[in-house]
């Protein structure tokens, strides 16, 4: 965990600092994949008020030359902290300050690399080494070739310096998450690639969305399945229709 000098003094607080460092991003992705991970994250921890992930906000830290001077990752997540911590505005989070955070630093850091390169495998890996961010995940979906790299790297502090871990998804048994690519498919015209979260078997999450269409889909087949049963029983095809809530060429189909 980083530890802020003890002899510095006079440190700002969060509302004496830019909650941005106005550096727009250019590519979809920088914004997209973090916010996924964090959309998907809210439904898995919903009862949980001990974390804080964002996409795109500055981490001040006394690590580096200034504590004014701050790094921006495209997502971080910190657990230890508070989920939402008031502000004067009401507006939760400006920024990520430490000395305001109980000095407890991420505990992932995630580089989405666009085409400006943006020293996501030099500058940035040593300043997240030098927080003590346990995991420093790189996707790098479009430039990896041109980088000399994978697509997908995920490395972990060990003994102050990165090593890049194995395995797709990747379990993070310090966090209770696994993460990794998954192709989505949208109302079956777009596909992309996103990063997502995975469980301790290396089953993929489902968002909220997802659990309620499978669940309407498996509903949907039990009633098909039991029309022949209903139909063996004497009923109608239109009592059948009415008590599955189905229509009647769907029973006559099924029947057929």
């Amino acid at each position: 965990m980083v530890q802020a000098d003890p002899n510095r003094t006079g440190l700002p607080s969060s509302f004496e600092l830019p909650c941005s460092d106005e550096t727009p991003v250019d590519n979809e992705n920088q914004n997209l994949i973090p916010n996924l991970l964090l959309f998907l994250l809210e439904f898995i921890w919903g009862d949980r008020l001990d974390w804080f992930f964002s996409a795109d906000m500055a981490i001040y830290h006394t690590t580096g030359k200034s504590p004014r001077v701050p790094v921006v990752p495209d997502g971080f997540l910190s657990i230890g902290v508070e989920r939402r911590k008031q502000s004067l505005q009401g507006r939760g989070r400006l920024s990520y300050v430490l000395w305001e955070e109980n000095n407890i630093p991420p505990i992932l850091t995630l580089e989405v690399v666009s085409q400006t390169y943006g020293n996501e495998y030099d500058d940035k890996m040593l300043i997240y080494a030098n927080l003590g961010v346990l995991y420093y995940i790189i996707y790098n979906p479009d430039y990896w070739r041109r980088d000399r790299h994978q697509p997908l790297e995920v490395y972990k502090l060990v003994k102050g310096a990165y090593q890049l871990q194995i395995g797709e998804p990747f379990w993070m048994p310090e966090i209770g998450l696994g993460i990794g690519r998954f192709q989505q498919h949208l109302d079956g015209v777009i596909s992309r690639e996103i990063l997502t979260w995975y469980d301790s078997t290396g089953s993929r999450y489902l968002s909220q969305a997802e659990q309620e269409r499978r669940r309407a889909e498996q509903e949907r087949q039990a009633r098909l399945e039991a029309v022949s049963r209903l139909l063996r029983m004497g009923l109608s095809v239109e009592q059948v229709a009415e008590a599955l809530s189905l229509s009647i060429e769907e029973v006559r189909s099924t029947s057929a």
